[in-house]
């Protein structure tokens, strides 16, 4: 099964967060691109996420990040 824009989508925002430290969240404005918005949404949805707008990863969030940051790590290789 091949990324879907809307996966693609969510991955994009995991890679943002910091992962060296986990008092630092992120903040999706509500003039960011639908997409995005959309994206952010369906993470928290998924608790991964604490906000609709972003906020700060949840522990299975920080493992999603981790491991969406490692293989972006990695196909830029």
């Amino acid at each position: 099964m091949p990324f879907t824009s809307e996966i693609n989508d969510e991955l994009n925002i995991l890679a943002r967060f910091n992962l060296e430290t986990t008092q630092e969240g992120i903040k999706i404005h509500s003039s960011a691109a639908p997409n995005v918005i959309a994206a952010t949404k369906r993470l928290h949805e998924k608790s991964l996420v604490t906000q609709p707008d972003g906020g700060y990863l949840t522990e299975l969030g920080r493992h999603a990040a981790e491991h969406a940051q490692q293989l972006l790590t990695i196909v830029k290789a």
